[in-house]
């Protein structure tokens, strides 16, 4: 192990770290590796500058403009010349100057500029490497022979500042590691990932489509992605009527009025979309919580009522940046499972934890390992400290008492209250935010919300926001990759592909898809005008669970000739056997 740079000797407070894959080293490394990166695209294409390179979540990027045309091809030539400076071991030195100077030293770079624009203090500090020096905070390795491990990921256009705006920049992401053995395993995860990608499979599997004359983040739905995602919400709807919840529906648009009463319209509003009708604005709903507030206010409850619960697929829309959308899983329109639970103070504690029990038998029906998260209060938020800190125990007590596993993610909470976001591992180790439960003492005191009390008193209930999938698109996403688009029997879009081998077997095939359709079983005729091999072939390329293929034996014997794509099995059933094995599997899970 090599120790970094202690941030004492940049300056700064902090302890030595060792260079490891610890995410306290990874920042580091991958920060100075973002350099490295600029250093280099700064010797091959000279005109070159930049504006910012953070870390993020998987691995580093930098923006930056040059006159010169960058491909995907050119990242291996970027890459070999980063080794060639890492090579040369140049150390890294920091320096500090005040604003004014940094402003004379980049007065020909605007993009340094805008940087400039963004810093409060009236000192900045600089990194130098070698011939190569940008403004930075820091800290970094103690030199780029240090940096060995990396990659070179993608390459795309971004926003300067995110702004649409503003002028397109180049983006560089990059990943970096300390050792060998971390970034080739990051790499041939990568690779199984790309094999896996839900707008690939989805194409494939006709689930889904974007359209460019629709507009960008607004998914349409094709017949197989329409019958998945009935399935969920059936499975889904029964579940939660079985735990008491509900079923409403709030309108899509609601007055701005009841979105400054809740707070999203000044805390909010960028992500929103707004409209006038009969000179009156409206606001396009960005979460469906002020629709099931108006429900609750719809007739006066006892204390006696509490817990009340409703849930509702809601249609929201949140206004994201072009450059941020991404298939399904950041998109303009999505569908929320959504819920609301309006209960008395005391049975905040069997409220969540019923809730989360809800989301392990959810989780752990898909094979998805999960973790909680408690995101404690933003920046931006409404309310008192009183009750935020009030709300933020009240999640950590319930946890606690029931000896339930979480972390604590500073700062993430919604603006409304703290909440335990759900992250879940898919079949090749990647995390991703899914479901969410938010505790939620403003919204009632904003819109006056009470219950009578045992003795007729007033008294404010206690709000519960919940989601356990997050959205369907975004689930639906994870899952198709998850999966790699072979979908368990009980929500694959299509459980059965019938291939009837000549024009003569097409009425049995008709006559089994209407069973089928009777035992709630999806299926799909494939009787094109091509060769049985053939249709067989696209059949299996849906990654339809079970083909059955019908000619004149099965006709005569009223049987069904099946190829189990799940078993890798081929064998005979009598048609009441089939119809039976198809129900059992298909209701063989129940959330």
């Amino acid at each position: 192990m090599v120790d970094l740079q202690t941030a004492q000797e940049l300056g700064l407070k902090g302890d030595a770290i060792e260079l490891d894959n610890s995410v306290e080293a990874l920042e580091v490394l991958r920060h100075s590796t973002a350099h490295l990166m600029a250093q280099a695209i700064k010797s091959l294409y000279p005109d070159a500058e930049f504006y910012v390179g953070p870390t993020v979540k998987e691995g580093f990027y930098y923006d930056f403009k040059t006159s010169e045309e960058i491909g995907q091809g050119d990242l291996k030539k970027i890459e070999k010349q980063m080794l060639s400076f890492a090579k040369k071991k140049y150390p890294i030195e920091r320096y500090v100057i005040s604003k004014e100077e940094a402003r004379e030293k980049f007065k020909d770079d605007h993009l340094k500029q805008a940087v400039l624009n963004m810093i409060p203090d009236e000192d900045v500090s600089i990194y130098k490497q070698g011939e190569f020096e940008d403004l930075c905070r820091g800290p970094h390795l103690p030199s780029i022979g240090l940096i060995r491990y990396f990659k070179l990921t993608k390459i795309s256009g971004a926003y300067l500042g995110g702004n649409s705006k503003n002028e397109m920049l180049t983006r560089i992401y990059g990943i970096a590691f300390a050792d060998k053995a971390f970034l080739k395993a990051y790499m041939d995860m990568m690779a199984e990932a790309e094999k896996r990608d839900h707008r690939k499979l989805g194409n494939e599997m006709k689930l889904f489509t974007f359209r460019e004359e629709v507009g960008a983040g607004f998914p349409i739905w094709l017949p197989a992605g329409g019958r998945l995602r009935a399935r969920l919400e059936s499975l889904l709807f029964k579940a939660h009527r079985k735990r008491g919840y509900e079923p409403v529906r709030g309108p899509e648009m609601l007055r701005s009025d009841l979105w400054k009463t809740s707070g999203h319209y000044q805390n909010y509003g960028e992500n929103m979309y707004f409209t006038h009708i009969d000179e009156l604005e409206f606001g396009v709903k960005p979460m469906n919580c002020v629709g099931h507030i108006k429900v609750y206010e719809d007739e006066l409850h006892s204390y006696r009522d509490l817990p009340i619960k409703y849930f509702e697929y809601g249609v929201v829309h949140r206004h994201e940046l072009t450059g941020a959308l991404h298939g399904l899983f950041r998109v303009r329109e999505f569908t929320q499972d959504d819920a609301h639970i309006f209960c008395r103070a005391d049975q905040i504690e069997e409220q969540i934890i019923e809730v989360v029990d809800f989301v392990d038998k959810i989780m752990s029906t898909f094979a998805f390992d999960y973790k909680m998260m408690i995101s404690t209060r933003p920046d931006k938020a409404v309310g008192s400290d009183e009750v935020w800190e009030i709300s933020t125990q009240a999640l950590k007590n319930a946890m606690d008492t029931n000896e339930l596993a979480y972390e604590i993610d500073e700062g993430g909470g919604a603006f409304y209250g703290p909440k335990i976001d759900i992250k879940i591992t898919d079949a090749i180790g990647r995390e991703w935010q899914c479901g969410t439960i938010q505790l939620d003492f403003n919204l009632p005191e904003r819109f006056k919300l009470e219950y009578n009390g045992e003795e007729n008193n007033k008294i404010q209930p206690v709000m519960i926001h919940r989601a356990i999938l997050g959205s369907f698109e975004r689930f639906i996403g994870i899952l198709t990759e998850h999966y790699a688009g072979e979908f368990p029997m009980f929500i694959a879009p299509t459980q059965v592909a019938i291939v009837p081998v000549a024009e003569s077997h097409k009425e049995y095939a008709k006559e089994l898809s209407d069973k089928l359709i009777d035992i709630n079983a999806d299926s799909e005729i494939y009787a094109k005008n091509d060769s049985l091999n053939k249709r067989i072939r696209i059949a299996e390329k849906t990654r339809v669970p079970m083909i059955v293929v019908i000619g004149d034996e099965e006709i005569a014997n009223n049987t069904v000739a099946i190829r189990d794509r799940r078993t890798r099995e081929q064998y005979n059933l009598s048609e009441e056997e089939f119809l039976k094995l198809i129900q059992t599997k298909i209701n063989e899970v129940n959330f």
